[in-house]
Parts: structure tokens; C-alpha cells; sequence
């Protein structure tokens, strides 16, 4: 067994305020768990994306986010989950005025890779964005994978 407090936690870099990996901290081997705290405007995911292998569960524990699909938006509020299949694109967001704190699932742990979309404003669309360690390795950098040009930084 092991046990583990969010508080004593040092969160990583990422699109959310807070992003707590949990499957280290817990020695999990067959699933993927992470805590976020969104601020308003804050993500879950670098980008519209899909994992080839794993689907994914959020359980909204506080406020509401919206999730981005390829057909419509979706809302989960505090008490709800909300799955997504292998292969099924989504990002979600915080577009309220509240905080949004969740637990994300995903199994298996490994996602047989994933792809993720991201406007580029020198190609002029949505296109396949590489994620990066920036070179002073103070940021996570997204990058368009047509033209090399930087799409965020998450710090």
C-alpha cells in the first residue's frame, strides 16, 4: 500500500496552475493518475489531442471545465466524469471564473502515443505540434511540427 497527500506534492510543468503526477507517488503500473487545479483560462493537455492506446477519465471534483471534441463542447461540473476512447480527440478547459480541480485516469499507463493539435499561426491551421522540454529547461514548449514555430510555452 501507499499513501499519498496532493498538499506535500510538487507540481510539474504544464498548461494547468497545478498538475500533480500521482502514478510515480503511488507506484501505479497499469494506470496513469494526475490531480490539476485549473485557473481560468488553464488546460488539462498542451492541445487538442488523442492517445493512440489509452482512454482517458476525468472526475471533475470542483467547478466546471469544457471539454473540446470533434463534434461538439461538453460540460462536466463538480461530481461528474466524463470518458474518452483511444483515438478520440479532446482538450479541456477551464472557460469559467472559478477554479477547476479533477483527477485524470488513464489506462493503460502507456498511451501508445499521442497527437496533439495546436494553431499555428505561421501555417495558418490547426497542425501536429511536437512537445518540448525548452533549452534552458525552465518551460514546456510546443512546436509546430510543419514549420518549427513555437505555439506555447507552459512554465
Amino acid at each position: 500500500m501507499r499513501k499519498q497527500r496532493l498538499d506535500g506534492m510538487e507540481s510539474r510543468m504544464g498548461p494547468a496552475a497545478v498538475v500533480n503526477p500521482l502514478t510515480d507517488a503511488l507506484g501505479l503500473t497499469d494506470v496513469a493518475m494526475n490531480y490539476y487545479e485549473l485557473d481560468p483560462g488553464d488546460s488539462f493537455a498542451y492541445g487538442f489531442h488523442a492517445h493512440a492506446e489509452q482512454e482517458e477519465v476525468f472526475y471533475v471534483t470542483r467547478g466546471t471545465v469544457t471539454f473540446e471534441t470533434e463534434t461538439d463542447d461538453v460540460e462536466v461540473s463538480a461530481g461528474e466524469l466524463v470518458r474518452f476512447a483511444p483515438g478520440e480527440f479532446q482538450r479541456g478547459v477551464n472557460e469559467g471564473e472559478e477554479p477547476v480541480h479533477a483527477l485524470a485516469v488513464g489506462a493503460p499507463q502507456e498511451t501508445g502515443g499521442s497527437v496533439v493539435l495546436r494553431e499555428c499561426p505561421t501555417c495558418g491551421d490547426h497542425t501536429e505540434q511536437a512537445i518540448e522540454l525548452a533549452e534552458g529547461r525552465d518551460a514546456v514548449v510546443a512546436r509546430c511540427e510543419e514549420c518549427g514555430t513555437e505555439t506555447g510555452r507552459f512554465d
